[in-house]
């Protein structure tokens, strides 16, 4: 199993689906069944390659939930997805193993971590298991990097990469994230952003998830709704510098935008 079948060919389009009540821009607006299957229906038409399913918010200053909570909102969403037509390839967007293993038995395909296998490692073993692709996210407790954030990001990512080869995820399966607003400042962001190429560097696919966030809302002084532009300007940079998905909250602006730069950069 791969994560698309057009990973490597062109930039992947990953939606976003949050089933939560406090996700920072469309907290509560899916969650219900019946919402979030026609949310998803409306993504996969506007472009959307990959669905990714999230039942508890990572946003700044979150409260987790239980296991057994999130795993009453992600897993009928997911079997509604999967018994109404929606074959794209769905991730879940979790670092607990137990809700990552019922997504999976329930239809999903991709375990999408924000903390990279280190929260809660079984995860790793659980998508091993299963033979299941994985998105490794650069994450911390704290924000004490050394002088140099980039070759920490570098190095911490890279140990991600080991730890879950060691748990038997083939090289083929495993995705990176450099984990935009993850235990990061603005400085961070934009410093990381100008350098993604480093990432690249790893040798494996790399995911951006900038969607709407903090830093873009700052400096654009607008809400989450109203930045747009934001995101598909740091879509195209990331296309640039050898990003091969992109989750984003607004599909069919970021696959327009992904479609003109890919034919740019790759050529048509």
């Amino acid at each position: 199993m791969t994560i698309h079948k057009d990973l490597g060919k062109r930039t992947l389009i990953m939606g976003i689906l949050n089933v939560t009540p406090d996700s920072f821009s469309d907290g509560g607006k899916y969650m219900t069944v019946e919402r979030a299957l026609k949310h998803a229906r409306l993504l996969v038409a506007e472009g959307a390659d990959i669905l990714d399913v999230g039942g508890e918010s990572t946003r700044p200053g979150y409260v987790e939930i239980s296991v057994e909570e999130e795993i009453a909102r992600v897993v009928p969403v997911l079997k509604a997805l999967r018994a109404n037509g929606i074959d794209v390839p769905i991730s879940i967007d979790t670092y607990k193993a137990d809700v990552a293993e019922a997504a999976l038995e329930a239809g999903a395909t991709i375990v999408n971590d924000v903390w990279g296998g280190k929260r809660e490692p079984r995860i790793l073993e659980v998508a091993a298991k299963r033979n299941a692709p994985i998105i490794l996210t650069h994450n911390r407790d704290n924000m004490n990097y050394s002088y140099n954030f980039i070759d920490d990001v570098y190095t911490d990512l890279n140990e991600c990469v080991w730890v879950a080869k060691a748990a038997g995820i083939p090289n083929e399966h495993i995705v990176v994230d450099p984990g935009i607003g993850f235990a990061k400042n603005r400085r961070h962001n934009l410093e990381l952003l100008n350098q993604l190429g480093v990432v690249a560097a790893l040798g494996y696919p790399v995911l951006l998830g900038t969607s709407r966030k903090r830093f873009i809302r700052d400096i654009l002084e607008a809400g989450p709704e109203d930045v747009v532009e934001g995101t598909i300007a740091t879509t195209v940079l990331g296309i640039q510098m050898g990003v091969s998905i992109v989750r984003v909250h607004d599909v069919r602006a970021n696959a327009k935008a992904a479609r003109m730069a890919d034919a740019i950069v790759r050529g048509e």
